[in-house]
């Protein structure tokens, strides 16, 4: 399988995995309109991952989603960042972004928390999603360079 073939498939399946996760998070306040026991096994899901606080989740069928606004923020973010990966970087090995793209992307997200936690200010569901997209915008990059990184290059020193 060429090195390509491997990025490709690293793609779809991240691409697949993503889009599922993300309607797993509308898919609970949805079946817990149902009353459906699915809700509280995705609700669950997701608890490791965020606070779930209501006051900070967007609501969808009169719930709220299974995770808060920053983190559905980071998860859309993701997801437009993986589908934009292939008209930045195409499929040939990817490389790390430039530092500076990766401050100017995470520092709206640190600084907005940081603030909130120091009580300098209280952001709005909106704030915390939009620096929740710009930081998930980033991490695509970062991954598949990683991921290609380690299924081409270190399994090979790896190999007898």
């Amino acid at each position: 399988m060429t090195a390509k073939t491997k990025i490709v498939l690293i793609y779809a399946f991240t691409l697949v995995g993503i889009i599922s996760w993300i309607a797993a998070i509308f898919c609970a306040p949805y079946f817990k309109s149902q009353s459906s026991p699915i809700a509280g096994f995705l609700y669950a899901v997701y608890s490791p991952t965020c606070h779930q606080i209501p006051s900070r989740c967007f609501y969808a069928f009169g719930y709220p989603t299974a995770v808060c606004a920053r983190c559905l923020g980071i998860y859309l973010g993701f997801l437009l960042g993986t589908l934009i990966f292939p008209f930045v970087k195409g499929f040939s090995m990817p490389t790390m972004p430039k530092a500076k793209i990766f401050i100017s992307l995470f520092l709206p997200i640190v600084t907005d928390t940081a603030a909130n936690i120091l009580g300098l200010w209280t952001s709005t569901d909106w704030v915390r999603f939009i620096t929740g997209v710009l930081w998930g915008l980033i991490l695509p990059f970062y991954f598949f360079a990683g991921l290609a990184d380690f299924f081409l290059h270190k399994r090979k020193k790896l190999s007898p």
